[in-house]
């Protein structure tokens, strides 16, 4: 699956790997998950946040009670005993742009192709280019072509999370994305799509192999039904698009997100699709309530086991 990492963190233990620990931020709470030793399922626990003290997006700070937010963070984490003092943290998609960029050609050294990268997204996000946390990974590259999976965030937002984190006395041995992360809960061979049910957005992915085809964030309303409506809307917009791209309609819906999918099927009305969990809850290994929060971001961070991207 997709390997995206951002930190400016160097990791120092299990370098090459990610953490054996990671936690995900949500304005419900920080969910946290370790691998108590290599080859052992992980446990988790959660904590909850009072209302307000994280409100995600890109335009301002996200952390209006940062002190909150990092003693959420060390509640959970000290809750699971990570082995080491780095983790992964997993944060809201909306405080992240995520992009796949088709070029020409890309210069093969990251000092090279991160200037040609900031250039092409000046027009595209609604921040300065040069005071970001960018990274990007290879999808595809053929003699003429080259598609870029690229994700991007200013970095005052970046820092803010990684600075709660530190807080909480932990390291940011990486940061991701909630999407690209519960991506990594699948180890399916065939082409998956996903949803990822946040507070305020929607974001539905399709993977093939190591090929992103689609990422998208919906923004959704605060109103019930309007946000039914927008809901079904991007799922039946995801699933035309994998149709169109693989030539057959998914045969199954994978879900991250609050509650759990039989739950989300109730939004959806129907429509065709068969939902599953991108990752189940576990029946054992919970050492906290976990409420309803998703699992996947989490245990997506856990399991895939690659060389990291330094984000410049």
């Amino acid at each position: 699956m997709i390997d995206t990492l951002l930190s400016k963190a160097k990791l120092k233990s299990e370098r090459g790997a990610r953490p054996p620990a990671a936690v995900e931020l949500t304005p419900e709470g920080a969910l946290a998950g370790a691998l108590p030793a290599p080859g052992q399922a992980p446990v988790f626990a959660f904590a909850a946040l009072p209302a307000g003290a994280l409100m995600a997006g890109i335009g301002e700070a996200n952390l209006r009670r940062p002190g909150d937010v990092a003693a959420a963070l060390r509640k959970a984490l000290d809750e699971v005993s990570p082995r080491t003092r780095f983790v992964t943290l997993v944060i809201p998609d909306v405080a992240v742009r995520v992009f796949v960029l088709d070029f020409d050609t890309l210069p093969a050294k990251p000092a090279e192709a991160l200037p040609v990268l900031r250039f092409r997204l000046r027009k595209m996000v609604p921040f300065d280019v040069e005071q970001t946390g960018l990274t990007y990974q290879v999808l595809s590259q053929k003699k003429d072509e080259c598609r870029v999976l690229a994700v991007i965030l200013p970095i005052a937002i970046l820092e803010e999370y990684e600075a709660a984190v530190r807080t909480a006395g932990y390291e940011p041995g990486a940061v991701l994305p909630s999407s690209l992360a519960a991506l990594d809960a699948t180890e399916s061979l065939e082409a998956v799509l996903t949803v990822n049910l946040g507070e305020t957005a929607l974001t539905t992915t399709i993977v093939n192999g190591q090929d992103l085809l689609l990422y998208r964030t919906l923004d959704l309303p605060e109103d019930r039904e309007r946000r039914a409506a927008e809901i079904r809307r991007g799922v039946a917009v995801a699933v035309a698009y994998y149709e169109d791209k693989l030539g057959a309609p998914p045969r199954q819906v994978y879900y991250a997100g609050r509650g759990d999918a039989a739950a989300f099927s109730r939004w959806l009305d129907g429509g065709g699709c068969t939902v599953f969990d991108l990752a189940p809850r576990p029946a054992t290994g919970a050492t906290t309530q976990l409420g309803d929060a998703s699992m996947a971001g989490v245990a997506g961070a856990l399991t895939y086991r690659t060389a990291p991207v330094e984000v410049c």
